[in-house]
């Protein structure tokens, strides 16, 4: 496997642009939060000859590629298995109060989209796994057969925004009533027989049901809504974050979460603004940024992005 060619790390120079002012301190320290093959990480540490880094990511497979293709700056790269809401253990374990910048990159790894067996795509047959972390117990699986039919489509609605929730859960409880259902390539004919022909038309029917069933699998939602507050937490006055998203679901936690940290704490009223009530953060992009049309040309991955950044600019 040639380490150099198998990820493009999306808006890789938008992110080295927006992080820079941190990450150019002297001593600086920074968190990758999700790590995957280390595209991120290696170009930091390149670029940054005095930075050390801590970099956490949930599958034990992607950190053994990322240590690898880390090898030479291993000394300033501090690789912990945890999910991205442990950010505090992964400080107290590399003896560091705070950092001074943290990129989340979000949503499945090129790692795990091309590994069929897997399970992430429901364009290739495999076994329904769908973890993140193998050394967890859910699967896709163990949803698939012991969910009851409201879970499913509550999930289904809820993680997927997916219009045929109910219709999907029906054909899946009916089906597994027939015979178990273990692998993506059985879900998809489900899907598919299951999908009035004019609905089909306007997407694949499994896109959004496959996109449920991960997010429940991995907590994906849960995780991110405690991993960003302890992110802004993490990062000292003068720290930024930015983090990249690829489905909706997501930017809405980042987003609400941003407005959150970059509001006012001011009561109503007050004729003016206390020193103690100040906003603690400050928004680097104006709403979500986007990819451009060259870096979608470059590495079509880079299409649904989502950019949103921010700045410590006070205690608190």
């Amino acid at each position: 496997m040639e380490l150099d060619k198998i990820h493009t790390p999306v808006l890789l120079e938008r992110c080295l642009e927006l992080l820079d002012p941190a990450l150019s301190k002297p001593g600086a320290w920074a968190i990758d939060a999700t790590l995957g093959m280390g595209g991120h990480s290696l170009a930091m540490l390149t670029r940054y000859p005095n930075l050390n880094l801590i970099g956490l990511d949930r599958d034990p497979q992607a950190l053994e590629i990322a240590g690898t293709r880390l090898a030479a700056v291993a000394d300033r790269a501090h690789l912990v298995h945890t999910v991205y809401d442990g950010i505090e253990g992964a400080l107290e374990s590399a003896g560091v109060s705070g950092v001074d910048a943290i990129l989340f990159d979000l949503g499945v790894s090129s790692l795990q989209l091309d590994r069929a067996e897997r399970g992430f795509s429901y364009a290739q047959d495999a076994p329904l796994d769908m973890r993140m972390d193998g050394t967890s117990e859910l699967t896709a699986e163990i949803i698939l057969a012991t969910y009851r039919e409201g879970d499913l489509r509550r999930i289904f609605e809820d993680f997927g925004e997916e219009k045929l929730a109910g219709r999907y859960a029906r054909a899946i409880i009916a089906a597994r009533n027939e015979a178990p259902i273990t692998r993506s390539g059985q879900l998809v004919q489900i899907l598919q027989d299951a999908t009035p022909a004019a609905v089909s038309r306007n997407g694949h029917p499994a896109k959004r049901v496959f996109q449920a069933l991960r997010i429940e699998v991995n907590t994906e939602l849960s995780v991110l809504a405690a991993a960003i507050p302890a992110a802004l937490d993490a990062l000292n006055v003068g720290g930024r974050i930015v983090v990249l998203s690829y489905q909706s679901l997501e930017d809405r936690i980042i987003k609400r979460l941003f407005a959150k940290a970059t509001a006012s704490t001011a009561p109503a009223g007050l004729p003016m603004e206390l020193p103690e009530h100040a906003a603690r953060f400050r928004l680097l992009v104006r709403g979500a940024e986007l990819a451009s049309e060259t870096e979608i040309e470059e590495n079509p991955r880079a299409k649904p992005v989502r950019l949103r950044a921010a700045e410590r600019v006070r205690e608190g």
